[in-house]
């Protein structure tokens, strides 16, 4: 059984752009090349980090972003199971935005951890069963958002690190059925590519209480490390997964896909073994043979790729082959090209 965790779904104007067509908009193209690795997963899961924004616009980026709705066609497509929704721009749209984006994601499929549009909805764990009846447990939060006041009387809404609430709910998901829990934040230092104290302590209060068998993050847009903490597997960024960030910060270009494989015990209980990693590099238009911004899973493409790309994409990938081993942990390993 495997789970498949990447980078922020940074959804920036810049992208609405390059997916404009004369019906609308087509961000597919932009995740295809993922496509083959989630497709490997039992659960392949996404950050939706923005609001989606009203059918017809207006759209918007940073510092308060609404993306079109078609962005969820793409995530779709791509092959993505489940999307956590806690993030510093959750509530960018006020109360509204975050409820759509919960209705448009849930009406196409995917299911969500981190955000709720009822009280009862949070009440209640977040859980996606497999294909084999394997039932996986979300517990998501996030550091912060941005100072953006959750609505008030709803402050349910949004799930803020707290790591007592996070064991709490690990509890109720494992009560509930649970076979595996993961714990996910969106918390960290931007533009670094070491966790800071706030990632370090949440990991260390979670994986200690027995209650997660993985933990995984996104937020500081650059890969960060993947390592052991009480003897659970940390991955505390994974960089952008596809966005367009402005600015000459190369870090916000490189990325990782990464899966891990559970196995089942004797008694029933799963637990994490090997992890398999993989670099990701998001192209701009003016250097992509295609002419529009997309991220291309780097060892499932250098083949393919002409010279100045490929010389890219190898500088890319050992930027990020630098960091995220830095980690040291045992039983990790880089994916060198398509199984299929």
């Amino acid at each position: 059984m495997s789970v498949n965790t990447s980078g922020d779904l940074l959804w920036n104007p810049a992208l609405f752009e390059a997916a404009r067509t004369e019906k609308g908009f087509d961000f597919r193209p932009l995740l295809a090349s993922v496509r083959p690795f989630l497709d490997e997963a039992d659960v392949a899961i996404c950050h939706q980090e923005v609001p989606l924004a009203e059918q017809g616009g207006p759209y918007s980026g940073w510092p308060r972003f609404r993306a079109p709705q078609e962005t969820v066609e793409a995530i779709v497509a791509a092959g993505f199971n489940v999307c956590t929704t806690a993030s510093n721009h959750s509530v960018d749209d006020g109360w509204a935005g975050m409820k759509r984006t919960l209705e448009v994601l849930h009406r196409h499929g995917i299911a969500t951890a981190g955000t709720s549009a009822t009280r009862a909805e949070d009440d209640e764990p977040d859980l996606f069963t497999t294909d084999d009846g394997v039932v996986i447990g979300f517990v998501s939060q996030t550091f912060s958002t941005n100072q953006i006041p959750v609505p008030q009387g709803r402050e349910w809404s949004v799930d803020l690190l707290d790591p007592d609430k996070a064991i709490s709910d690990a509890r109720a998901a494992r009560e509930a059925g649970a076979d595996i829990v993961i714990f996910h934040m969106h918390a960290g230092e931007e533009y670094v590519h070491e966790p800071n104290k706030d990632q370090q302590w949440m990991a260390q209060k979670v994986t200690a209480s027995g209650e997660f068998d993985l933990v995984i993050g996104q937020h500081p847009h650059w890969v960060q490390p993947i390592a052991k903490v009480n003897d659970t597997w940390v991955v505390y960024s994974t960089g952008n997964l596809i966005a367009a960030m402005p600015g000459k910060r190369p870090g916000t270009h490189d990325g990782a896909m990464v899966e891990v494989e559970f196995a089942e015990g004797p008694d029933g209980d799963f637990s994490a073994k090997t992890v398999t990693w993989a670099p990701t590099y998001i192209t701009d238009a003016k250097n992509d043979p295609t002419g529009r911004p997309r991220v291309l899973l780097i060892p499932d493409e250098l083949e393919d790729a002409d010279p100045a790309l490929r010389k890219r994409l190898n500088a890319s990938a050992a930027r990020t082959r630098e960091v995220i081993t830095s980690g040291n942990a045992p039983g990790l390993s880089e994916r060198t090209g398509s199984s299929g």
